[in-house]
């Protein structure tokens, strides 16, 4: 029990830049004193203490604002940052190294190792989050995400990386962010996105038009002088010597 203690603790001053110290990660972080309890309200559970188990959460959510139910399993080194607001619910699966911040709601949901869950999102249903997945502020989040991806909004979207950071590098060249006002589904920031897709569509073609136009440059450079003479111009200038010679006659 001390082992998982000190770990915990060492996993808060880790991750939290404003714990000074182990003290006062012990005293003043709700986030912490939630987890202890809860495997102490889980082992009454599973031990088929149902009502012990029960008791020991509903004493907890009123120290720490934190609900979670007994039945629900955490991993180590879990992170309840803030923690004012958060609900577990019983068939939870809460993976080793996950942070979740205040006013997240997790109803039938597994977190893999590393997830993020930012503050006030609500991840509702039976499935996976992803290793090292995000979900954003206030999303609620209705379906799986994959490894290492992003899920952002109401209803939350899954972030396709290589897509928007192309997108973002070519709005940075037109002055304009594609996300500045909104991540979500807003109707002007999608067709904003549609522009600048296009455009980068536009600036690719554009491109490669030059670079033809080059090849062709560099070959007509290397061929013959005669070679390079229009046809007609050679019929005119030999009809011009025809036409010189006979007069000279």
């Amino acid at each position: 029990m001390f082992d998982r203690l000190r770990e915990d603790i060492a996993c808060i001053r880790e991750r939290d830049p404003a714990a000074r110290s182990t003290w006062e990660v012990l005293t003043c972080y709700p986030g912490l004193h939630a987890l202890v309890l809860h495997r102490w309200a889980h082992g009454a559970w599973i031990g088929d203490w149902k009502w012990l188990g029960r008791f020991i959460s509903h004493v907890s959510r009123g120290l720490t604002g934190i609900e979670i139910h007994p039945g629900a399993e955490i991993g180590r080194r879990v992170f309840i940052d803030h923690g004012m607001g958060v609900v577990i619910g019983e068939t939870a699966v809460v993976g080793d190294e996950c942070t979740i911040y205040q006013g997240v709601t997790l109803g039938g949901t597994s977190l893999a190792p590393g997830v993020i869950v930012s503050a006030g999102a609500k991840v509702l249903g039976g499935f996976t989050v992803g290793d090292g997945a995000r979900v954003g502020a206030n999303s609620v989040l209705l379906q799986p995400v994959p490894v290492g991806a992003t899920a952002v909004g109401i209803p939350a979207r899954i972030v396709i990386k290589d897509r928007d950071a192309q997108r973002e590098q070519v709005a940075a060249k037109m002055g304009f962010s594609a996300y500045g006002v909104t991540q979500g589904d807003d109707p002007v920031a999608q067709a904003m996105k549609g522009l600048i897709d296009n455009a980068a569509g536009h600036e690719h073609q554009i491109t490669l038009l030059w670079q033809a136009i080059e090849k062709l440059s560099a070959r007509a450079r290397e061929l013959p002088d005669v070679d390079c003479v229009p046809q007609d111009a050679q019929t005119t200038e030999t009809f011009d010597a025809a036409a010189l010679n006979r007069l000279v006659k």
